[in-house]
Formats: C-alpha cells, sequence, structure tokens
C-alpha cells in the first residue's frame, strides 16, 4: 500500500510586494501618526475611519477583469455577485462616506484619516502593495481659502514631524491653466473634449519628465518624439514649434514670487475662460497663503507641477523634500516628493448626480519616514524595556511586583521570562532587547533588602573604550535599597537620555 503523501510545509516568506515591520519601525509610524493627526486636529479637522474594503462600483476608478481582478485592486466576488475590493487610496471611500452620510454631516465637512492601502500592481525596490496614506480632505466648499489651508496646513505638518523649513517646499498649480493653455496651443477644444485626447496625454507626460528630461527634452517629446541614450524612440505629441513654444512658456512661467508667477500665467491664457478663471484661483490662494505667513521659503506657485492632472478638477499641490541623499549608486539626488493633493469637484458626482467641491491632500507615510531616516531623525536602535531578572525561580512573585512598581511610575519594563538557569543568558536577552537597565536580586540580596541595578548602556560603553581606572570611577552597577528602585532607575535612564543614549 503506498504511503500517503506529506503535506509540503508552507513556505515561510512575505508574499511579494508586502513587508512585516519591527518594534522601532512600528512605534516611528505611531509616533508619527500622532503628530499628523495633532496638526490635523488643530486645523479643525475630524477623524473618520472607514471601512478598508469598498465595493468595486464605489472605488469606480477600477474594475476588475472576469479572470482576475488586477486592474489596480485586490478584488473578490461574492456568493451574490457582488464585487468587493481593498481600498486602494483613501479618497475613493470618502465620495462614498459623504454621499452615504451627508445629511448627519456638517457642510464643509472636514475629515482626516489615516491608515493601509493596497494596491494590486507590480512590485519593485522600494514599491510595495500595502502602504500607509494619511488623509485630510474638505468636501462641500468651492471656495480657495480651503485649498489655501490644506497648503498651509502640508506645510505645518511637515514641521512639526521634523522636516526643517527649508528642506521642502509645497508647490501649487492648477488643472483649469493648463486646460486654458492647452486650449491656446489649439489642442483643446471646449465643445469636443474628446478631440486631440491622445495629444493631451503625452503633453501631460512630458511635462511631469521636466526634472529627468530637462526642457530640450520635453519640447521633444512636445513636437515629434525622442530617442534616449539606449536609441528607444518616444513618440511625440505632434505639437507645432508654435504650439510648443505656449506650452514651454506655461512650465517656465514661474518666478520669485506668486504675483509675479500669476501675471505671466494670465498673459499665457489670454482668450481662454477656464484658464483666466484658473489663474485667478491661485492668485488668491497666493494671497491668502501670504497672509498667513508662507512665502515662499515654504508654499509656491509652480506651473510645472502636473502630476495627477487627470484627476483633478482645479488646484493641485505637491510637497517635495529638497534636500540631498545618495542613490543605490552612490550618487546624490533630491529626495523627492512625499505627498500631493489638490481638489476634486466631480467625484461624489457619480453618487449623487450633484456636483460637491471637494478638496484634499495625500500624505505618503512610508515615505515621510524614510526622507526623516534620511535626515537621520532617528537613532540605529530604540530603547527596550528594563529587565527584572530572575535569580531564583520560586521569588517570581517578588520580581513581578518590581516591574508592576515600574510600570505604574510609566516606565517601560517587563520580567525575564526565558529559562534562568544561566544568568549571562539573561544579559544577552536584554541586550538583544536594547535594554537600558537590568535590575537584580538574588536570595542574598533579598535578605539584605537591597537590590542590584545594572547600567547596561553605560557598562557597554565602559567594556568597549574605558581602561581599568576609568572603570572604577564610572560605576555602572549600584547596590542600592529595595525602596529605591523606581527612583534609582529613573535616575539611570534621565542620565541616559542626557547622554543621548536611552
Amino acid at each position: 500500500m503506498a504511503k500517503p503523501k506529506k503535506t509540503p510545509r508552507p513556505k515561510a516568506e512575505t508574499p511579494k510586494g508586502f513587508r512585516d515591520y519591527f518594534g522601532a519601525e512600528v512605534t516611528r509610524r505611531s509616533e508619527m501618526l500622532r503628530t499628523i493627526a495633532g496638526v490635523y486636529h488643530r486645523y479643525g479637522f475630524d477623524a473618520l475611519e472607514s471601512s478598508a474594503v469598498e465595493t468595486v462600483e464605489a472605488l469606480g476608478k477600477f474594475l476588475p477583469d472576469v479572470d482576475r481582478p488586477n486592474e489596480g485592486v485586490f478584488a473578490w466576488q461574492e456568493e451574490d455577485g457582488d464585487w468587493l475590493a481593498l481600498r486602494y487610496d483613501m479618497t475613493a471611500p470618502l465620495a462614498r462616506v459623504y454621499a452615504q452620510h451627508r445629511n448627519d454631516l456638517p457642510t464643509p465637512y472636514r475629515r482626516y484619516t489615516m491608515g493601509p492601502v493596497w494596491r494590486n500592481e507590480k512590485p519593485g525596490p522600494g514599491r510595495f502593495r500595502q502602504f500607509y496614506q494619511c488623509d485630510a480632505d474638505t468636501v462641500g466648499t468651492a471656495s480657495m481659502a480651503a485649498d489655501a489651508e490644506i497648503c498651509a496646513m502640508l506645510s505645518d505638518t511637515l514641521e512639526e514631524v521634523g522636516i526643517d523649513r527649508g528642506d521642502y517646499i509645497v508647490r501649487v498649480n492648477n488643472r483649469k491653466v493648463l486646460n486654458g493653455v492647452m486650449e491656446v496651443a489649439g489642442v483643446l477644444d471646449p465643445s469636443d473634449p474628446d478631440a486631440h485626447f491622445a495629444e493631451r496625454g503625452i503633453v501631460l507626460r512630458a511635462i511631469d519628465k521636466l526634472d529627468r528630461l530637462g526642457e530640450d527634452g520635453v519640447r521633444a517629446l512636445l513636437g515629434e518624439g525622442r530617442k534616449d541614450e539606449s536609441g528607444d524612440f518616444t513618440k511625440g505629441a505632434g505639437l507645432s514649434p508654435e504650439q510648443a513654444d505656449i506650452v514651454m512658456g506655461f512650465v517656465s512661467a514661474g518666478r520669485a514670487t506668486g504675483a509675479e508667477t500669476v501675471a505671466v500665467l494670465h498673459d499665457l491664457v489670454k482668450g481662454s475662460e477656464t484658464g483666466t478663471t484658473g489663474v485667478n484661483e491661485l492668485e488668491q490662494i497666493a494671497e491668502l497663503l501670504d497672509a498667513g505667513g508662507y512665502g515662499s521659503d515654504r508654499a509656491v506657485i509652480d506651473p510645472s507641477v502636473v502630476r495627477g492632472l487627470g484627476y483633478y478638477t482645479g488646484p493641485v499641490y505637491e510637497a517635495e523634500l529638497t534636500f540631498e541623499i545618495l542613490d543605490e549608486k552612490g550618487r546624490p539626488r533630491q529626495f523627492g516628493s512625499v505627498s500631493g493633493g489638490g481638489r476634486y469637484d466631480d467625484l461624489v458626482k457619480r453618487f449623487t448626480g450633484q456636483e460637491v467641491p471637494a478638496t484634499g491632500i495625500s500624505i505618503g507615510v512610508d515615505r515621510l519616514l524614510a526622507a526623516l531616516t534620511a535626515k537621520g531623525r532617528f537613532k540605529d536602535e530604540s530603547a527596550g524595556p528594563v529587565v527584572v531578572t530572575v535569580m531564583d525561580r520560586d521569588r517570581m512573585a517578588d520580581y513581578q511586583a518590581m516591574v508592576a512598581e515600574l510600570r505604574n511610575a510609566g516606565i517601560r519594563a517587563e520580567v525575564y521570562l526565558g529559562n534562568p538557569k544561566n544568568f549571562g543568558n539573561q544579559l544577552k536577552y536584554a541586550d538583544k532587547r536594547g535594554s537600558p537597565v537590568a535590575v537584580i536580586q538574588g536570595s542574598a540580596e533579598k535578605d539584605a533588602g537591597v537590590i542590584q541595578i545594572k547600567d547596561l548602556i553605560l557598562g557597554a560603553q565602559i567594556a568597549a573604550e574605558a581602561t581599568l581606572e576609568e572603570w572604577k570611577e564610572r560605576p555602572s552597577q549600584y547596590e542600592v535599597a529595595r525602596s529605591d528602585l523606581v527612583a534609582t532607575v529613573r535616575r539611570i535612564l534621565n542620565d541616559q537620555n542626557d547622554r543621548g543614549q536611552g
């Protein structure tokens, strides 16, 4: 009789495009989210936690394939035939929430939300299928004051989490201005929006590559096309030199002040009602930001910002970090964008049939954490808990009483729960945990009413650097009365923080 085949063990590996987060990473993200939420709350926004799962119809932007629902979302079909999907951003769920609960919500409705989103896309280096977003939106007002407020709040948020002024800039543009420029250039006909659709798409993509290709590269893509260094040819939009001049004039319209930039844009969109409206909106935003103290060192009008313009209906914003980092080949480059957003007045209309103005911002939390790491804002290791070691198995209650005192005093602490037979292993455990202090009490110390408290950080430093005489002058282990447990541990932790080691 043949032996039944054994079920193979599952592989212990993370699915492609996903990753696991441990201790310090989770703590840093939680602290950042609390900081961001504090700024949003200070601006008057209320928290919202919507479902991580939406109907595919509610998401709207993506539709699942019959064989595999891989059009950007992770989706599945219910027994009743309905398709559900994990949210791919925080904005589509907001549109559904507002449409569903609008009679119970204030107008305007100001909300912030944070959490993971999922994209069913091809993963790559630094590109994951699950990542955190932190959004803030105002729904129900067409006032440019809402857009200016979002930009000001984004600036405050970046500074609050640790990005210095001068290391970032909030850039503002307007979809209507670009539409006006395209109208003047002859690639947008308001009476026939579908005409020249392909050309406009190429123009948008070309402008978005300005930083990488420079003006000559963008101009080539606006014309017949461009051949790169490898010989590959990218077809252009086919604009005439005169048409390309108009678009390039828009891209390079940025000036030292918002007022000067607006003046240039007004000339570019003459004859376009849509373009003039967009420039007027930018002018309002610039004036409001300036009145609030958000000058050109924090926010600028920048016509080169086109990311997402196909999605937005008015002003768009992008927060770019301007400090340099080294790429994987050791070459210096700017860190780049960590946030984007804008006005999307058509999204809620899908549910209500009526246009509902809305504007908002989304911060890429993982990128912002990476930026702060690159700036050296985080220590390599996060301080672990104080470890109360176990010298006598039958005195676990005594050790639990010690750790309870420390916790009640607000000090992170734990009792060693492994095999206590080898004391050296307990200290190795404390070292692996990054513990700052170890508490030791054997039967002799118990009888004498004392405890030993070891400064593990100072001890490791002395062992690595100090001479024998220095060791004697700087003890790292103290014998104190049992009643002085909390006071002594707190003093050591404070000393470590003062030395920048805790």
